[in-house]
């Protein structure tokens, strides 16, 4: 493994597994250009309080003008319904049936944005196929709190499937987020097969766009090609497990790359990002695979980590609790076990701060006031809380 690294900071390595399972080294991050990256940091801005316990969450949204009730999805197949900070929580009743195993199950829930009037919730899972062969979908169904009664999902149904279906439990990707647009966005991992990502006749490496519906958009890039092919609005990714719109309304990708080389992208309409062609890592049987800078024509990232974090979410903070990050990416680092702050000037990234949490995160998400929440995983000694962080003293 590639390590790049200022030769006058200390190096902070430890071994530890990122989501695919596979062994990897945690610590400092790199960047395109070489920069230091930013210290690990022992004073928090924040203080962080236990709200409530899942088993393997994986995913929550807040719902708009609940008052603070949110979502959660837990990987082995519940949704849940956060109803206030105190921890009360609900099972929603009409939540689909999951393929559970390795990295898939229950993943992604957002909602409509115009979620007011419609009540719309969108989710991801994975769902079985035949022959033993499984792959991610995206539903939609909407959602009924009544007094007396408990939560449910009414009307869900299937408007997306990842193509094509493979055997195998890993990279399904599988994040949703709505764009300025307000078309669907939905990232897919290579299903650790490599040559997908660049197989424009299937989803698999791709971010694509939809209307919320599921149907195609008419200015998709490759929308003259049908099927698959137009749903396509960005190729060459690994195992996208962030995607975001900033406020100038650019999408980005965080996603975990093999043996180093983890990736926060700019995912521009109709470009290609290279992998497996190019990577700023390696891969896990030792052999190497050619730097970014080696094909330009591939577009290469704002921001790279060797040792890697594992990344598993991102957002872009917009409240007041934390002005310090206001406009910046915060992300969930599995591996790493911290959140991150990244500075964003326009389209260009660099690491500005991280704040161990000594848990795998899994997920950040800020609150109707302008906290931020964190899910921890449930892996090695993670204990699956929702903690919310809001400013120290």
């Amino acid at each position: 493994m590639r390590v790049r690294l200022a030769a006058s900071l200390p190096l902070l390595f430890a071994v530890a597994c990122n989501a695919s399972g596979e062994s990897v080294a945690s610590g400092n991050s790199g960047a395109p250009a070489g920069p230091a990256a930013a210290a690990v940091s022992d004073s928090k801005p924040f203080q962080a309080r236990h709200i409530a316990t899942f088993d393997e969450p994986w995913a929550m949204t807040f719902l708009p003008g609940s008052g603070g009730q949110a979502l959660i999805t837990e990987k082995k197949g519940k949704l849940k319904l956060l109803w206030n900070d105190v921890g009360r929580v609900a099972e929603v009743a009409g939540a689909p049936t999951v393929d559970y195993g390795g990295q898939g199950g229950f993943g992604d829930v957002v909602v409509h944005p115009d979620f007011a009037r419609n009540r719309l919730v969108y989710l991801s899972w994975v769902e079985a196929g035949e022959g033993g062969n499984r792959g991610a979908v995206v539903g939609r169904g909407k959602l009924v709190t009544e007094a007396g009664q408990g939560p449910r999902l009414e009307g869900l149904q299937i408007i997306w499937r990842q193509t094509p279906k493979l055997s195998g439990r890993g990279h399904y990707g599988h994040r949703i987020a709505f764009g300025p647009d307000g078309k669907l966005y939905i990232s897919n991992g290579d299903r650790q097969e490599f040559t997908p990502a660049q197989d424009m006749n299937g989803t698999l490496g791709k971010i694509v766009r939809l209307n919320d519906d599921g149907t195609v958009p008419s200015d998709n890039p490759f929308v003259s090609r049908g099927g698959a092919t137009a749903q396509i609005w960005s190729i060459g990714h690994r195992n996208p497990l962030g995607i975001v719109f900033d406020g100038s309304g650019r999408l980005w990708d965080i996603e975990m790359g093999p043996q180093g080389g983890d990736e926060l992208n700019v995912v521009l309409k109709g470009k290609n990002y290279g992998y497996p062609i190019v990577s700023n890592g390696d891969h896990y049987d030792g052999k190497p695979i050619p730097d970014h800078p080696t094909r330009p024509e591939f577009e290469a990232p704002k921001l790279w980590w060797t040792p890697v974090i594992s990344p598993g979410d991102m957002i872009v903070y917009s409240g007041s609790s934390f002005p310090q990050w206001r406009g910046d990416i915060l992300v969930a680092a599995l591996s790493g076990e911290a959140l991150i702050h990244i500075d964003i000037d326009d389209d260009k990234a660099r690491e500005a701060a991280r704040y161990p949490m000594g848990a795998r995160i899994r997920e950040v998400e800020q609150g109707p006031d302008g906290s931020v929440y964190l899910l921890e995983d449930t892996r090695n000694g993670s204990g699956g809380r929702l903690l919310k962080l809001t400013p120290a003293g």
